[in-house]
């Protein structure tokens, strides 16, 4: 009797998908302007797809919802009005739109949830100095899943909600905040505020209460990942969940800092 094949590793492919991605990520995040939005027009619009399944809409309603939330996403555009509240107010009012055409609130919720974080990293990219803002916000994310990652594999420990995502500890969270708070810090050589790096464990909170969110979405779908897109990594729910949170509360501390200040 021979033995059963050993299943492939995905590491290969996990790794290099990544590495596009991160490369991709940096090069629209130095650019800024209409690259920078068009990257994240994609993302939302992949993003929405995934929600759709998740939430198991017929494709009709996909499609529908998709097209909607192309206006908002239009108007963001630098070329346009840009991050303005005439886009947040077209955003809201696409997904008006979409509860009374379709009658399903959870896909009206889907625009929200996946075009506020681009309206919210357009806004933080537009600052004075948007390139370091943005990759503050982006990057937190980033080294709170690897210090989650590092910590929770070491130390073990009480899961943090077992119902949830059986994988994530108490540790975890303490070493993504950790994590995510030094990185922080070391951008203050750069010019972040001191008081951004305050902030920043509260949204290392904020990122990981969307990581488990998004693997309530996928418990509640009977899934493992929201896609299929990204080999290795699932899909681009999978790999944005964490942002989705952080991008609008960034840019409240943002913006609020620079009215106070």
């Amino acid at each position: 009797m021979t033995d059963a094949p050993k299943p492939k590793s995905d590491l290969g492919p996990r790794a290099i998908v990544g590495a596009i991605l991160i490369a991709l990520a940096a090069v629209a995040l130095w650019s800024g302007g209409f690259l920078f939005w068009l990257v994240l027009v994609i993302a939302a619009l992949l993003m929405l797809s995934e929600w759709s399944d998740l939430a198991k809409m017929p494709a009709k309603d996909k499609r529908l919802a998709q097209f909607t939330l192309s206006v908002p996403l239009a108007i963001m555009c630098p070329l346009a009005s840009g991050a303005s509240f005439f886009a947040l107010g077209l955003l809201a009012g696409s997904a008006f739109f979409v509860v009374i055409v379709t009658r399903k609130p959870r896909l009206a919720a889907g625009l929200i949830y996946v075009g506020l974080p681009v309206l919210a990293l357009l806004a933080i990219r537009a600052q004075d100095r948007g390139l370091l803002l943005a990759f503050w916000t982006m990057a937190l994310v980033w080294a709170c899943d690897i210090g989650a990652y590092a910590a929770g594999r070491s130390f073990g420990g009480p899961k943090l909600a077992p119902a949830i995502s059986p994988n994530k500890t108490w540790s975890g969270l303490i070493g993504g905040m950790a994590a995510a708070t030094l990185f922080a810090a070391l951008l203050t050589h750069w010019g972040l505020s001191p008081y951004m790096v305050a902030i920043t464990p509260l949204l290392a909170i904020a990122a990981q209460i969307g990581d488990l969110y998004e693997s309530w979405l996928k418990r509640r779908a009977g899934v493992k990942d929201s896609g299929t897109m990204l080999p290795g990594h699932g899909g681009f729910l999978d790999r944005l969940d964490g942002l989705v949170p952080v991008a609008p509360l960034a840019a409240l501390v943002i913006l609020s800092h620079q009215v106070l200040a």
